[in-house]
């Protein structure tokens, strides 16, 4: 069990439906990140923006950014998570890797597909949940509309740290921040959200406000909105246990059955 787990996070703007392109822009910002991590984490769709062009975006699990994403996981040694456009069996998916330093790929399919933009009529929703152990620590990541809905996003399953990435508009930017908070503190786990900045094609405006939070909903982070930056945050071991061991508020939960 490692008792410290390092996370960078990008937060930067994505050009739309481009792929080529935002790879790039994306291997630039991971090689620079100069000190040894464990964990990258890019935004929702970060090849192509949140487009429901999926015909023409989409690629297979045995594409070029699934073998870009395994690429810079063994490079780095760390393990690299985001959320891309997969085609599989004639549908399409908002699907997020998360790829493993040893090639390793585990995968999530966007339970709460996004109706209010449609995504719901282009993309099929997924039905399991992922819990990723990495290195002694469960991680249980998600995709951005998932985070509206905190019955899929109980600690029942013990995890360590939840994780959203996102293209969360700017007009709904203060709900992201409450209930980023609100799931650290409802679960006693860190959460981490990463989202994109700028303005896409369809003219939705995104300024970013990444952030983590530990188990008490206290920010771990300094990084500013609007700013395309990376920046690296310490998870503690210790300091999930000592606030569980010693407020024991997730003995109380209420038991019930998720009917799928």
């Amino acid at each position: 069990m490692q008792e410290e787990l390092k996370i960078a996070f990008i937060q930067t703007d994505l050009v739309w439906e481009d792929r080529k392109k935002n790879r790039k822009n994306f291997k630039e910002k991971i090689e620079s990140i100069l000190q040894p991590v464990d964990l990258i984490i890019l935004p929702e769709m970060f090849t192509t923006g949140f487009t429901m062009n999926a015909k023409d975006n989409s690629e297979s699990m045995n594409g070029k950014t699934v073998e870009w994403m395994q690429t810079h996981a063994k490079e780095t040694g760390a393990a690299i998570v985001g959320s891309i456009i997969i085609e599989e069996n004639k549908k399409y998916y908002n699907r997020l890797i998360f790829a493993h330093p040893n090639g390793t790929l585990e995968h999530y399919d966007k339970r709460h597909t996004f109706t209010y933009a449609g995504e719901d009529k282009v993309f099929t929703a997924g039905i399991e949940k992922l819990i990723v152990n990495y290195k002694g620590w469960k991680l249980f990541p998600l995709v951005c509309y998932d985070l509206r809905f905190p019955v899929w996003t109980r600690n029942v399953d013990d995890y360590d740290a939840l994780i959203f990435v996102a293209n969360w508009p700017k007009p709904r930017i203060n709900a992201w921040d409450t209930l980023l908070k609100a799931r650290a503190i409802e679960n006693m786990s860190y959460c981490i959200g990463v989202n994109r900045i700028g303005l896409d094609k369809e003219q939705n405006e995104y300024i970013g406000h990444s952030a983590v939070y530990d188990v008490l909903g206290n920010t771990m982070t300094t990084i500013k909105p609007n700013r395309e930056q990376v920046e690296v945050v310490t998870l503690q071991k210790s300091h999930l246990s000592f606030y569980r061991n010693k407020l024991r508020f997730l003995n109380d939960r209420d038991g019930f059955n998720l009917v799928k």
